[in-house]
């Protein structure tokens, strides 16, 4: 219990990442997905032992940090799921997408003594829908005979708040399951027939960890850091794989355009984890807004670049995330050099 605490307290609500400095340091400001906020956390730490400048960061939800952009409140947002034609309409001005880094949404639950649970898009819509109440459902049972399930009460945790880590979620099971696409649906914020509700995904790993019988669908960091198990999900080829970075980085392989705006939900890549995402950092193409200085645009592009340097990179992989492969890299470190300020480019 005393590592949830830890835990919780270091990624929910806000991270203030680095020192206050002296002199011309800068001070950048972000909000969004609370999915990548353990990487972005320890990230702008190690930034700003590097440039001297400081950067908090809320982890308010996806939803949050695409509303607090659009209001031009912070220097960048933070989402898990790529801005809609409509949503880049609505922001007023050009929208970059820069991927940071892959992820996995998982499906974890608290269960004692059980380990390698396998679980199929169907079993899961069953039990958000109110359909399956126990674990030893014989559904449940058919695709695990060789574990023995409890006769124990299931309670679903589902997020609260406008959420990336929902949209992915609910996007994979609207393609994997008729029945939830027809009754539950797709996006940021849906909802549920059955379970209980929690904020961002610290507090749905809080509510799982606390909670025997639970299960809940939440950032595969998360799980990780806190030991929670994860089911084993039958991805589109057949095969039940879990969410290690050889399979989340699977998912990638099937081709990512200039803007990189790009779902690998549910992909047709035979080992792919079939819950994987790029996660991004959303920022104006044109900087020279709100007053900002010069200053505030190079600062802006020097975090973005040490995000997607190997250093950076490097820090994903040791809180639990994958590493963009060369193709995302490549693009990303495209999109970042096509920033300007008053019209001019800053390189």
């Amino acid at each position: 219990m005393k590592n949830l605490c830890l835990f919780s307290l270091a990624v929910l609500a806000s991270f203030s990442c680095g020192q206050a400095r002296k002199g011309d340091a800068v001070k950048l400001s972000g909000a969004g997905a609370t999915f990548p906020a353990p990487f972005y956390n320890v990230i702008c730490k190690e930034y700003a032992k590097t440039s001297g400048n400081e950067v908090t960061y809320g982890g308010i939800g996806s939803g949050g940090g695409i509303r607090s952009l659009t209001d031009k409140t912070v220097d960048f947002g933070a989402t898990d799921v790529f801005l809609s034609e409509a949503e880049m309409k609505e922001t007023g001005a050009e929208v970059i997408h820069i991927p940071t880094a892959l992820g996995a949404v998982v499906v974890s639950y608290n269960l004692k003594d059980v380990k390698d649970l396998k679980l199929t898009a169907g079993l899961i819509s069953a039990i958000y829908r109110g359909e399956i109440k126990h674990w030893n459902d014989p559904r449940i049972q058919a695709i695990n005979p060789g574990l023995r399930l409890p006769g124990k009460g299931i309670t679903p945790v589902y997020r609260s708040d406008g959420s990336g880590t929902t949209a992915v979620f609910s996007e994979y099971m609207s393609k994997a399951d008729s029945l939830w696409k027809e009754t539950i649906g797709e996006g940021k914020s849906l909802s549920f027939p059955a379970g209980v509700a929690a904020k961002g995904n610290p507090g749905v790993a809080g509510i799982l960890a606390g909670t025997e019988g639970s299960i809940g669908y939440i950032g595969s960091e998360y799980a990780l850091a806190l030991n929670l198990p994860s089911a084993l999900l039958q991805n589109r080829s057949g095969n039940f794989v879990t969410a290690g970075s050889k399979n989340i980085t699977a998912s990638a392989h099937a081709g990512i355009p200039a803007d990189t705006r790009v779902s690998i939900v549910d992909s047709p890549v035979s080992e792919a984890y079939p819950i994987s995402t790029f996660t991004w950092i959303i920022a104006y193409r044109e900087q020279s807004y709100n007053k900002r200085t010069k200053a505030n645009a190079l600062a802006l592009v020097d975090l973005l670049r040490y995000i997607i340097s190997d250093e950076g990179q490097d820090i994903a992989s040791r809180t639990y995330y994958a590493p963009l492969p060369p193709a995302a890299r490549e693009k990303a470190g495209a999109i970042i050099r096509s920033i300007t300020f008053d019209g001019e480019e800053l390189f």
